[in-house]
């Protein structure tokens, strides 16, 4: 099954020139969505991963998939003011604007191997954001995991020095 097949692709969202790649299309289709999520547990099955986080919002869903499947904890990655308890937080930009990020300060034990995962990688400011949360709390990052990769907007740049698996690219288009 080609997942790209799956995502629709809606132009000038949420502003001009932006080619937005939305992946609830993609969870819509209970063929396309068993499927991504079926590639993501085979991959880290055996990988001692002691916490899955997503990242504020489509990452909860796949996140939480994961964490179910794979028998863990997940951790959510919220925007600033959304988690009850303490937390510690992240600025990062985007490739239309800037935004904070929050983690509870208690989600992850010092040495506790993590993957994160969100629906897409543009830049890389949402991800280097919540790799920066996870290494403040002393977690080990196994791996950065996307739906999508946009390599044309350059993310890889911003979190190097980290695994990074994405399931389908749209690049040039």
């Amino acid at each position: 099954m080609n997942l790209k097949d799956s995502i629709r692709t809606v132009p000038n969202w949420p502003i001009e020139g932006v080619m937005f790649r939305d992946v609830t299309t993609l969870m819509q289709d209970p063929k396309a969505f068993k499927a991504a999520c079926d590639k993501f547990i085979e991959r880290y099955k055996d990988k001692k991963i002691d916490k899955v986080v997503g990242i504020d919002a489509r990452g909860f869903i796949i996140g939480a998939v994961l964490a179910y499947e794979l028998g863990v904890g997940f951790v959510p990655v919220r925007k600033k003011g959304k988690l009850p308890y303490k937390t510690i937080s992240a600025e990062y930009t985007l490739e239309y604007g800037s935004a904070i990020v929050e983690i509870h300060e208690d989600a992850i034990s010092k040495g506790e191997r993590v993957l994160i995962v969100d629906d897409l990688m543009a830049t890389g400011g949402t991800m280097s954001a919540a790799i920066e949360l996870v290494e403040k709390l002393g977690g080990e990052i196994v791996e950065c995991a996307f739906i999508v990769e946009l390599p044309d907007l350059k993310g890889r740049e911003k979190i190097k020095g980290k695994k990074i698996y994405a399931l389908t690219a749209f690049e040039g288009d």
